[in-house]
């Protein structure tokens, strides 16, 4: 049997979440997933159906999510569904903290736009095997606010008022029996084209949040 993947969009059009959620779409079919596409929250509201998938991958930013989408999210995952998100997803559902400890982190700014270099923090997970020790990137530097039990597989330095700081960029961690995984590269759908290697990450991030 295939496995089962939930793909959802919805919320600020500037992260053009329907172009991301079809990028999903065409990489976990590739991959042998079984994927529904859902536009919006409504696929949040029937728990039992949230159960029965291996992966749920939010294509959303700055959307209102109801306690009840959310206590079902929350439900699924921590049963073992997988979650897997990038870029904008850590700006999902501003007011909902069980979504941001879920998560294991929340945007807060982009203080810096522009050029930076994302180094590896574990070179032998299985994740980042094939990437390079570091690699530049230029687009949005995110500033999250995360949780220090993540598993960080990708960090930057962030240098912001006259300190150099060691930001996250990518993690894992577990929600209950569930694998959860984040990565905050992509403003543009378009840097998964030129940055083809963090779109891979990304795709293989997702994958290992649902086995």
């Amino acid at each position: 049997m295939p496995r089962k993947a939930l793909v959802f969009y919805g919320g600020w059009e500037g992260h053009q979440p329907a172009n991301v959620a079809q990028r999903f779409t065409d990489a976990l079919t590739r991959r042998g997933y079984e994927v529904s596409l859902q536009s919006g929250l409504d696929c949040l509201k029937d728990a039992e159906q949230l159960a029965r998938y291996d992966l749920i991958v939010p294509c959303v930013t700055m959307a209102e999510i109801t306690s009840e989408q959310e206590a079902n999210l929350s439900q699924a995952v921590h049963g073992g569904v997988g979650l897997a998100a990038a870029h904008g997803s850590g700006d999902a559902f501003r007011a909902a903290l069980t979504y941001v400890m879920m998560l294991g982190g929340q945007f807060v700014s982009h203080p810096h736009v522009g050029d930076y270099t994302v180094r590896i923090t574990q070179p032998g997970h299985a994740l980042t095997k094939g990437l390079p020790d570091s690699f530049p990137y230029d687009s949005e530097q995110y500033y999250l606010h995360v949780d220090p039990g993540n598993e960080v597989l990708l960090a930057t330095d962030y240098l912001y008022e006259g300190k150099t700081i060691d930001m996250p960029v990518a993690w894992t961690k577990s929600w209950g029996v569930g694998n959860v995984f984040y990565c905050a590269l992509g403003h543009d759908p378009k840097e998964y084209d030129d940055y083809p290697h963090v779109w891979k990450f990304i795709v293989d991030g997702a994958v290992w949040a649902s086995l």
